[in-house]
């Protein structure tokens, strides 16, 4: 009789329909398609409390002990019940458990039906039942398309334990998909459900529901953003059908954006099949305007004073509500050597998804070499699965030496005259809270390339001094760069970045080497002091907020690094040191570093007459 029942309930329970979401035999005792859980008796009700002085304790050690069938007791210590248990409370807590898990694992018709309440003894009677299991369970109405990229395999439903939350979790993913094709009033259910013993068989039948096409985007607060924008990069467009995942992936998409703040979640409502969705948008300071000095003790040894160097960088971002980014810094790294970077960002290419981006940068080393290198991109954003980008990319260095320093050569000197073409991929993923101060989340960036370097013969360098170096080899490049924030108890941010980048080629010289030290690297040392061919960076920097924008930091900057150009090799193991403050004014964010370094390799100790300072004034509008 216990058999039946239990099965008459399940059977009622599955044939009920969900009314709007996936309604199915779940582990909640409340649900109506629950099916039958004996609650364990009450422990008896305590004697009359004593005098003060006799008081007993309320809560002691009882052992738990289960009586079950012979056969069953192996399906019982599966789940390795304790064998005591502290109070009565904690007794009634594993059993029902207990009873819970085995429902979850197809014996649907588990209980517990007696509990035996003695001093220090709690005995429990327990039934498990037999195993329920699939007979067959066929696509009802449903498409084998939304069947198939809902998980649906007919070999997982054969012949297989029956598990609720196996049939919950495919109810979940056929509605997700119905959802997201239009339907987001569909309901799923069994039907043509038969019973042959302990075997459940049935057909899986969807019910739509109203079909329901997106109507506008409406946007409420202060924005320049135009809407016409937003519909593309969001890719939510008029007549096209409903996606709840596209509403939800709204938000995080949106929280991309530095010059918006995302006030309110994005809220949907629906009227005559059509599906209006609204934005609470309000505009926030991102162009960028900032100048930073750099004071470092002056690199010639024979000269006390000190040198001056600079960042001047200027960003605009959301070009008349467009999206559209141009951006521009020069940097004065030492007296010999000045850096140009450009950048251009053009989003929703002819109405696509896609970002197409240009970016130029030089470097040019007085009476060394000179450096130029332009980049196009093409990024397709995507919520889940980051940004992922494709890039073209040709860096070409020529020699700018006078006319003595060619004529004083004996061999091929340590720059050369080449031209890289290469073509690679980039990923990025970010789950920060905030763009520019975070308190929480993860940053991941990663690039590879790969092309050919072809070595130019400079007429003025003798044709013998090129002999045996291969004009013509294949070089390879990689790049990464994560980041974690974490928030320390009320206002502090503990900052661990790991930076990695490489070069692999038969050959390299001064001028393809990468650069590293400085402000924006590894601090406590001169701007691009290393040429390295490979390096691996860890920072640990600890943040105290004081404002909303404003905080005291200590850092710690650990590299190692490589040198493997033709004419010197060696490994280094810097170490930069510092603190610094950052706070708002009426001008802009001021920012004061003090870094001192350490490195074997150039012979700098931790001093205070090697120290660096940097200052700088950083003006959002």
């Amino acid at each position: 009789m216990r058999c039946v029942w239990g099965c008459l309930l399940l059977l009622a329970g599955l044939a009920t329909g969900p009314r709007a979401r996936a309604q199915t035999p779940g582990l909640d005792p409340n649900a109506p398609n629950q099916p039958g859980l004996a609650s364990p008796p009450l422990p008896p009700r305590a004697a009359p409390e004593p005098a003060p002085a006799q008081r007993r304790a309320l809560a002691h050690p009882r052992v738990l002990q289960i009586d079950a069938e012979t056969a069953d007791r192996a399906i019982v210590r599966r789940y390795k019940l304790p064998a005591t248990v502290p109070d009565s409370l904690t007794a009634l807590r594993e059993v029902r458990e207990l009873v819970l898990a085995l429902q979850a694992d197809a014996y649907l018709t588990a209980s517990a039906d007696e509990m035996r309440w003695r001093r220090d003894t709690v005995r429990v009677r327990l039934y498990v039942g037999e195993a329920f299991s699939w007979a067959y369970l066929r696509n009802g109405n449903l498409g084998d398309g939304l069947m198939t990229r809902a998980g649906y395999r007919e070999k997982l439903f054969r012949q297989t334990p029956f598990r609720p939350d196996d049939w919950a979790r495919l109810q979940e993913r056929i509605l997700t998909e119905a959802e997201n094709q239009g339907f987001p009033f569909a309901t799923v259910g069994l039907d043509s459900l038969q019973l042959s013993g302990h075997a459940i068989a049935g057909r899986v039948v969807l019910k739509r529901g109203p079909a329901v096409v997106f109507d506008s985007l409406q946007i409420v607060g202060n924005t320049k953003t135009k809407k016409r924008f937003l519909t593309k990069y969001l890719q939510i467009f008029p007549e096209q059908p409903f996606s709840q995942q596209r509403v939800a992936a709204a938000a995080q998409l949106l929280r991309q954006l530095p010059y918006l703040r995302l006030r309110a979640e994005p809220e949907v409502r629906f009227a005559r099949g059509r599906a209006r969705v609204y934005l609470l948008l309000e505009d926030r300071p991102s162009n960028q305007f900032d100048a930073i000095v750099g004071i470092l003790p002056n690199a010639n040894a024979s000269q006390t004073s000190v040198q001056f160097t600079g960042d001047v960088t200027i960003n605009l971002r959301n070009i008349k509500g467009g999206g559209k980014q141009l951006g521009l810094q020069w940097r004065k790294t030492d007296a010999l050597s000045q850096l140009l970077d450009a950048q251009y960002v053009h989003p929703n290419f002819f109405g696509t998804p896609l970002e197409v981006s240009g970016t130029f940068n030089l470097y040019n080393q007085t009476n060394s070499f000179l450096t130029v290198r332009p980049r196009l991109q093409i990024t397709y954003p995507t919520v889940r699965a980051g940004r992922v980008s494709f890039f073209a990319e040709q860096r070409s260095s020529q020699l700018t030496y006078d006319s003595i320093t060619y004529a004083n050569l004996r061999q091929l000197p340590e720059e050369i005259d080449s031209k890289y073409t290469s073509y690679g991929l980039g990923y990025a993923w970010t789950s920060l809270d905030d763009l520019f101060f975070p308190h929480r989340g993860y940053l991941l960036n990663g690039q590879a390339a790969v092309g050919t370097k072809a070595i130019t013969q400079n007429a003025q360098i003798p044709t013998e001094f090129y002999s045996g170096v291969p004009l013509h080899t294949t070089q390879t490049s990689f790049a990464l760069r994560a980041e974690r924030y974490f928030p320390v108890k009320r206002a502090g941010v503990l900052l661990v970045r790991l930076r990695n980048e490489g070069l692999l080629n038969p050959r390299l010289f001064t001028n393809d080497l990468l650069r590293l030290g400085g402000l924006n690297s590894l601090r406590g040392f001169n701007e691009n002091q290393f040429y390295t061919s490979s390096f691996a960076l860890a920072t640990a920097e600890f943040r105290q907020f004081i404002g909303a924008d404003s905080y005291v930091f200590l850092f710690a900057d650990q590299a190692y690094l490589r040198h493997d150009a033709a004419d010197e090799k060696f490994s280094d193991q810097p170490t930069g040191l510092g603190a610094g403050l950052s706070f708002r004014t009426g001008a802009g964010l001021f920012q004061f570093v003090y870094s001192v370094g350490q490195s074997n390799y150039i012979g700098q100790k931790f001093a205070l007459n090697a120290s660096k300072i940097h200052f700088g004034l950083t003006s959002r509008f």
